[in-house]
């Protein structure tokens, strides 16, 4: 089957599955599970009706959607950029990667949601809190898989770059780093499914005044259950579009490893 066709197919299932929702919930007739017509005539109303000119963004599109990307995206940024310095520098140290790995496995295992209180503590309510909570809940993902790739690496490519006298700032930007990538993609790509979680999550604590977190928060205390759908099904489009965009980048980055995989086959 194509490319062309597997598209279709998941666009026709998606359909199919839209259309017995609105049967079902019709149906029904529960006021807790509104119709996908209904939750589309709200996000419509909320967030995409605004001037052209802005891409059909409203006023409350700014104040809710734009700030919880932009917290997504800073935290994302500082906790990918940290895991991967971390990552490499345990991958390449066999004795503290030894050392560490319990600690680092203990820390992974521990629930984000639960140190919500120490965050709190240490930072106060706000961006800051966010930001922190955000790259910590990330961080380990990229850190681990980035390890991983950077032990893996053969020690043949390692033992030619000493021969052809690369310094040790050269070998892991030309040998280590490369052939780590496939391994840091994806600690990046759960990571970013991961971010957008957790960000909502941070904007439905107390002290936060904007966002689509904030926003779930607004529509469930006034009862305003189509807007609370509303919020659920922005999230889901949103995390689609940002791992297709992801899956478009790392396609390109990673072309070369693909085709040798290809290849192998």
């Amino acid at each position: 089957m194509t490319r062309l066709g597997r598209a279709l197919g998941r666009w026709l299932l998606l359909v199919v599955l839209v259309i017995v929702w609105e049967i079902a919930t019709r149906a029904a007739g529960s006021a807790f599970f509104p119709p996908p017509s209904t939750i589309v005539t709200r996000m419509h109303a909320m967030w995409f009706s605004g001037p052209p000119g802005r891409l059909f963004l409203t006023d409350q599109a700014v104040a809710d959607i734009l700030p919880s990307l932009g917290r997504m995206a800073g935290g994302l940024a500082g906790g990918a950029f940290a895991g991967i310095l971390l990552g490499l520098a345990l991958g390449l140290s066999s004795r503290a990667y030894d050392y560490l790995d319990g600690v680092l496995q203990f820390l992974r295992a521990i629930p984000p949601p639960a140190l919500v209180t120490v965050f709190l503590v240490v930072f106060g309510f706000g961006l800051r809190m966010q930001l922190a909570f955000i790259m910590f809940s990330i961080v380990w993902p990229v850190l681990l898989n980035t390890a991983d790739g950077a032990r893996a690496v053969e020690p043949l490519y390692l033992d030619t770059g000493r021969a052809f006298r690369l310094s040790r700032r050269e070998r892991v930007l030309r040998i280590v780093l490369p052939a780590a990538l496939p391994k840091v993609f994806a600690g990046l790509r759960l990571a970013l499914s991961l971010s957008l979680i957790v960000t909502v999550f941070s904007e439905l604590l107390p002290g936060t005044t904007n966002g689509i977190g904030f926003q779930l928060t607004v529509a469930y205390s006034m009862f305003n259950l189509p807007a609370m759908w509303a919020g659920i099904v922005l999230l889901g489009i949103l995390g689609y579009l940002l791992n297709e965009l992801f899956l478009v980048a790392e396609r390109r980055v990673l072309g070369w490893h693909h085709a040798r995989e290809t290849a192998g086959t």
